[in-house]
């Protein structure tokens, strides 16, 4: 797998990991998770810059 998938994983495991968690232990602040992940993912599209692309490079994972 490449950085990019790697990425695509990491963001829909932690959407639905943390929507999952949301509902069935009916914590609302789950949710924030879900909207941390998106704003994150949004502001990378305009800056080209994410954190997770950062820690993937270090953990040697190839482009």
């Amino acid at each position: 797998m490449t950085i990019n998938e790697y990425l695509r994983a990491i963001a829909g495991l932690f959407v639905l990991l943390s929507v999952g968690l949301g509902y069935f232990l009916h914590q609302p602040w789950f949710f924030a998770f879900t909207a941390f992940v998106g704003l994150n993912l949004l502001q990378s599209a305009f800056t080209r810059w994410c954190p997770m692309i950062s820690i993937l490079r270090a953990l040697g994972v190839r482009e």
